[in-house]
């Protein structure tokens, strides 16, 4: 038995799997670890175990690359007959992915691979090939190029895939163009499927209210985390796999990066994704984080307001401290310094997942540094201990523990009027502590969609005590620790 070739055998890998097929027709062909799981997904949804499938990738991450053009011609080599349409919000976007899908499908490797998927040559007739379309010679199968609201032909569609239906933020933020996206989708796009019809959706997001939104509301999403999920959800449901830029999400089988870490470092680094988030917090959530938001829709977004000078009288300078409830949650540590107009001026904070032992002296060191007279610990989970701790590292301060025990939904929604009105943060303090501010300037006003919830509890702990002249519970315990 002849053994075969090093080409025969790349050949074979890719008939079997997308992710060897990637390689082998588009060189040089560079990965990152997310890739793989992308491919595999992909895959899954070609060999029809997937038929409902919604995918969000960050911008110049691969996304059309994988979907629009290497998933096609990989479905025409598997299977010739396969009658695919590929559409996006213009025509000449869709018709470049065709020129791309014909780029493969031509290569040498690909013929190699699959000489059974063959497209018209020279000045052969009976076969469609244009920007528009093409179809496999001697087969039954082909591809459809169209923009949004353009015409598909009256032949049922096996793969319908959607990349992109709006140009730009200007599109998306427009209800006539989501009207008529949703409108040409529901009377167009949905007409040209049958029972095993399957839909592929590659966005980056821009509205709530965008295409997927809208299916989102209609019909069944499910989160995609694990390949187990698939097989034990309904055909009609959809599968949604999202990629953050930076992972702010629990780690999965899918996506098992750490939270903070970029998806694409070698080409996107921390930094660079962190610049990009700190020119516009909504559109970097909605664009590279895959959760998309309007303004109206974040409790504080960026309105709070920042000084470049603590006031001259300052009457007190306190502190409010809510240790971690759980494993992922933050330590949030604020010291601030109250004016006599009543202002409260953040002048230092920890943030924090270390544990409780870290956590102890870099509190303390935080309270001895600022000079801080009185803070306040919530000792709601261990707050009491660690009260202890930092008492006996503090020098100048008085360390008070005290059960919160008011409804924490209620006072952070009910209160972000009066923490807009009187937090004062530096100029800087964006730089300064990053996860702190894109927790608090992220926060939604759906309390239930919000992960993280200790910075905003913080400062609406501050405000009760400063301007409202509260502490939770009303008569609950308070114990000071005395030097």
């Amino acid at each position: 038995m002849n053994r075969p070739t090093p080409l025969e055998a790349r050949a074979e890998l890719a008939r079997r799997n997308l992710h060897d097929f990637a390689r082998f027709v588009h060189r040089p062909m560079t990965f990152a670890p997310f890739h793989e799981s992308y491919y595999r997904i992909l895959e899954d949804f070609a060999l029809g175990k997937i038929r409902r499938l919604i995918v969000t990738l960050p911008p110049q991450h691969g996304k059309s690359l994988g979907a629009s053009v290497l998933l096609p011609a990989w479905l025409l080599g598997i299977n010739p007959d396969h009658r695919i349409a590929v559409a996006s919000y213009g025509f000449s976007l869709a018709a470049k992915f065709n020129r791309q899908i014909q780029r493969v499908m031509d290569s040498r490797n690909y013929r190699f691979a699959f000489p059974a998927s063959r497209l018209k040559q020279g000045g052969e007739k009976g076969y469609a090939r244009t920007a528009e379309e093409f179809e496999v010679v001697g087969r039954n199968g082909g591809l459809i190029a169209t923009g949004r609201e353009g015409p598909l032909t009256g032949n049922p569609v096996d793969v319908m895939i959607l990349d992109d239906l709006y140009k730009d933020l200007l599109e998306a933020n427009s209800p006539i163009v989501r009207d008529n996206a949703w409108d040409w989708y529901a009377s167009v796009v949905r007409t040209r499927l049958h029972n095993t019809s399957r839909e592929l959706i590659v966005f980056t997001r821009w509205n709530d209210d965008d295409l997927i939104g809208r299916i989102g509301r209609k019909e069944r999403i499910v989160a995609l985390h694990s390949p187990d999920q698939i097989g034990e959800v309904p055909a009609d449901h959809w599968f949604h796999l999202n990629f953050e830029a930076i992972k702010e999400s629990v780690p999965s089988l899918l996506d098992p990066r750490p939270e903070g870490e970029p998806l694409w470092p070698e080409r996107h680094s921390l930094r660079l994704l962190e610049e990009k988030r700190e020119l516009d917090r909504v559109m970097f959530s909605c664009m590279y984080q895959g959760v998309p938001l309007t303004r109206d829709q974040l409790l504080y977004g960026d309105a709070f307001q920042t000084y470049t000078a603590l006031p001259e009288e300052v009457i007190r300078k306190g502190n409010y401290t809510d240790t971690a409830d759980t494993g992922d949650d933050f330590l949030c540590s604020v010291c601030y310094d109250v004016s006599c107009e009543g202002m409260v001026y953040v002048t230092d904070v920890v943030y924090t997942q270390e544990t409780m032992e870290h956590t102890e002296e870099t509190v303390a060191a935080m309270l001895n540094r600022q000079r801080t007279r009185v803070a306040m610990v919530e000792s709601n989970n261990g707050g009491r201990g660690f009260a202890r701790q930092v008492q006996r590292m503090a020098r100048v301060t008085k360390v008070e523990w005290f059960h919160q025990g008011a409804n924490k939904e209620s006072r952070i929604l009910t209160n972000a009027p009066t923490v807009l009105r009187h937090v004062m943060m530096p100029a800087d303090w964006r730089g300064r502590w990053p996860d702190f501010a894109a927790h608090l300037c992220g926060y939604r006003r759906t309390f239930r969609l919000n992960r993280w919830h200790d910075a905003v509890d913080v400062l609406t702990g501050i405000v009760e005590v400063e301007v409202l002249n509260t502490r939770g519970n009303k008569g609950v315990r308070k114990v000071a620790f005395s030097k």
